[in-house]
């Protein structure tokens, strides 16, 4: 027999747990399916790079007290061109925001996030949860797994997809549009010869955008992209080799770079899902839209996208509106409220790709005007640091 829950999310990384925490303010019951191992996601060094408005969304749930001192602060962010004057910083002060973000290791909010999962009586969390079909239909959705070398189904009023789309590439009725920049990014962390004082340096040279985000006392989140080959011939580098060639295109702000880490890459594309939702389905974070990481807006849009779900979901029980949870109007007004966000997220990061990776010399001249005149500017400057921090 099919067990039935309220809400059944495919994905336990952190916007399916985002959701899971946040929807417990209209005690739905909740089973969380995660392929991976309990515990093996909190050995994961990768850095995230979190907005100021993921920030709140994870002190409302009550999980930042726990990251605040792992997590690097991004006062200041530095943007420059290689072989130009035009720059621009962007500071916290000026925005009356105590950062513009931060850098903090995807292991410990998922350790953090997995503990508060686990004090919520009313959240079921299925490790090594392997999601193979999810079927909506006009009442609930069945989600079909395999555990424990067995085919197991939970039928749900509401299904959500938050998995980045790893499990289930294609969705009955859903289609994938796709767009391959031919681009990859190769990330790594590096040690500086000077203190990063909470700076966070974009610089756009010949061989790609190089972001360089601070990790630690002396550290830096490296993420360089560029053309396919480009990365390669990095890749190719002895340590030494690569740190020198980073040098030569960042400058002396940091003086000398002392060490890397493992170097990896992967390829950059776009790619949004339509539609997001049907009867008692929904998608959200990177299985609904994956964007270009130039800008930093990915991950902290399916944040939102767990957020306003769970925001709308509790007001409808709340309200005890007749309309079953998951009805095609409750996901209708969900998508109103999200699409604008997504819309100019994937338009922005994709603007962005377009006119900074790009090294002719008309764009590269127009692109260092652009930067002068965004540092004196200041509603511009506004703008974008909205955009950044909660999407507006």
């Amino acid at each position: 027999m099919t067990e039935m829950r309220d809400i059944v999310i495919v994905g336990g990384g952190p916007v399916g747990s985002v959701l899971a925490l946040a929807l417990q303010a209209s005690n739905v019951n909740v089973t969380v399916l995660e392929a991976r191992a309990k515990d093996a996601a909190h050995s994961d060094k990768r850095a995230l790079a979190l907005s100021y408005g993921s920030r709140i969304i994870l002190e409302q749930l009550g999980v930042w007290s726990q990251l605040e001192k792992k997590a690097t602060a991004i006062n200041t962010i530095h943007i420059s061109q290689k072989g130009s004057l035009g720059r621009a910083k962007l500071d916290a002060k000026e925005h009356k925001q105590s950062a513009l973000g931060y850098v903090l290791a995807y292991g410990d909010l998922s350790a953090a996030l997995d503990e508060a999962l686990s004090q919520q009586p009313e959240v079921q969390v299925l490790y090594e949860a392997v999601a193979t079909k999810i079927q909506p239909n006009t009442d609930v959705a069945t989600v079909t797994f395999n555990r424990e070398n067995a085919e197991q189904s939970l039928t749900a009023q509401l299904a959500v997809l938050a998995d980045g789309g790893r499990s289930l590439e294609t969705i009955e009725g859903m289609t994938r549009e796709t767009k391959e920049y031919g681009h990859d990014a190769l990330v790594s962390k590096v040690k500086c010869e000077l203190p990063h004082q909470n700076i966070a340096y974009e610089r756009f040279t010949a061989m790609g955008p190089v972001a360089l985000l601070p990790n630690g006392a002396r550290d830096f989140s490296l993420v360089w992209t560029a053309e396919r080959g480009k990365v390669d011939q990095l890749l190719a580098l002895n340590d030494e080799q690569f740190l020198e060639s980073l040098h030569h295109h960042f400058g002396d702000r940091l003086g000398r770079f002392l060490h890397v880490e493992k170097r990896l890459s992967f390829p950059l594309k776009m790619a949004s899902l339509k539609p997001t939702f049907a009867p008692h389905l929904v998608v959200i974070g990177n299985a609904a839209q994956t964007m270009h990481p130039v800008a930093g807006q990915g991950f902290n849009v399916g944040l939102r996208d767990a957020s306003s779900l769970a925001a709308l979901i509790n007001k409808e029980l709340i309200n005890q509106t007749a309309e079953p949870l998951g009805s095609n109007r409750m996901l209708e007004q969900y998508h109103a409220v999200r699409s604008k966000d997504t819309k100019r997220g994937l338009m922005f990061t994709d603007f962005l790709v377009n006119v900074f990776s790009n090294d002719i010399v008309g764009v590269s001249a127009g692109r260092a005007a652009a930067l002068g005149l965004l540092d004196i500017l200041k509603p511009v400057k506004s703008h974008l640091v909205s955009k950044m921090s909660f999407g507006k």
